[in-house]
């Protein structure tokens, strides 16, 4: 019996504690749904939320759902260092949505700030802790969060993620349609970054295998990568992509949690510290284990469509990872002049 509690407790994230994981703008559009989802969890104990104001509420009504997570609520700059204390993982949904007419890098500016905020307290609070980052533009956000911890010397770049499952999700949900599947037969690599074109579907690696002619590959192509905009149309200025990202990230975090558990084989796309391309970050499948970041899977053949819309989208992600270090830079001259 004693051998049985010993093997399955590599299969506990973090030994044999269940995780205590936060969530950093918990009282969103993103943030409550994720909390809901994430109160289900067998893999957390405990859940921290935290976001600026009304995060008391959220946690209140949370706490009344009869799953056996911990939940405790914490708002305002003052108690973000104790909402962090002792975490394992901490997810990032904080920030502005968007709104019609919106880019992501209209969020820039406003959400760039929040990120480094938040960054240089995991830094102080909880260093080893994964680091899984919802915030957009998360072509920039992620290298933000990356300088952020390399000045504090805390920098851990297989556990620094971007969270790009939602343009996974919604490839598998449109193809799935397309096939008449169900969608968790469904399975097609996204590779890039996670704004408009930077976004790359590989259809032609999807399985069950996905036989289009050009023109409806490029549409299908086209409505993965605009799918977000689709959404804050449908919403008509009451809002952005909420549920379904929040249903999205739920997922990538469990996968996380599973991996820091000990679990093999666990196989997610996202946006990381990365040298499969020229750039500095890409996101592509990755194989996570204890550490973080275990291995990446090759990028695969690809074919003219995808190739070409691969070869237009390096250089609007390199200026975008650009954008965020140049940030980090900006402030930090800033603050020394202070």
């Amino acid at each position: 019996m004693d051998r049985i509690k010993k093997i399955a407790g590599h299969f506990l994230p973090v030994g044999n504690a269940k995780a205590k994981v936060a969530v950093l703008g918990a009282a969103g559009g993103i943030g409550q749904p994720l909390s809901l989802l994430l109160k289900n969890s067998s893999y957390i104990g405990e859940l921290s939320l935290y976001d600026v104001a009304n995060t008391a509420g959220v946690a209140c009504d949370l706490s009344h759902i009869s799953t056996a997570s911990k939940v405790k609520g914490y708002s305002g700059a003052g108690q973000l260092h104790e909402a962090l204390r002792g975490c394992q993982l901490v997810v990032i949904p904080a920030g502005v949505p968007r709104k019609p007419g919106m880019t992501r890098d209209d969020l820039f500016n406003i959400n760039a700030g929040i990120v480094a905020v938040l960054c240089e307290a995991i830094s102080a609070t909880c260093p080893d802790a994964w680091v899984l980052i919802i915030s957009n533009p998360v072509n920039s956000t992620v290298p933000i969060a990356a300088e952020i911890f390399k000045r504090a010397g805390t920098y851990h770049p297989t556990r620094l993620f971007g969270v790009t499952t939602l343009d996974v999700v919604r490839a598998e949900a449109f193809v799935a349609e397309l096939l008449g599947a169900d969608p968790k037969d469904v399975a097609v690599p996204v590779v890039g970054g996670h704004a408009g074109a930077t976004i790359l579907p590989l259809l032609s690696q999807a399985k069950p295998q996905l036989q289009l002619e050009p023109p409806r590959a490029a549409a299908l192509m086209a409505r993965i990568q605009d799918a977000g905009t689709e959404v804050v149309h449908a919403k008509a200025g009451a809002g952005s992509a909420t549920l379904s990202m929040a249903w999205a990230a739920a997922r990538f975090v469990e996968a996380c949690l599973r991996a820091m558990g000990g679990e093999g084989g666990i196989v997610e796309c996202s946006y990381v510290a990365s040298s499969l391309t020229s750039l500095p970050f890409f996101a592509s499948p990755v194989r996570l284990g204890r550490s973080g970041v275990e291995e990446f899977l090759p990028l695969g053949p690809m074919n003219e469509l995808e190739q070409r819309n691969y070869d237009t989208m390096l250089p609007e992600l390199a200026g975008s990872i650009q954008k965020g270090v140049e940030f980090v830079q900006k402030r930090q001259q800033q603050q020394a002049g202070q």
